[in-house]
């Protein structure tokens, strides 16, 4: 599980995030660089494992 420091959006890799192109089961570290919160917008820098 990874949280967004912004807003606190969960990245779950067993769920992905679907609707912006990221099948389930993705790796976190396997999303591509310009992916972004799908709620805040900001980038995967700015989340942390949980």
């Amino acid at each position: 599980m990874y949280v967004c420091e912004i807003c606190g959006y969960e990245y779950d890799p067993a769920a992905g995030d679907p609707d912006n192109g990221i099948s389930p089961g993705t790796k976190f570290e396997d999303i591509p660089d310009g992916w972004v919160c799908p709620t805040c917008g900001v980038g995967k820098d700015q989340f942390v494992s949980a």
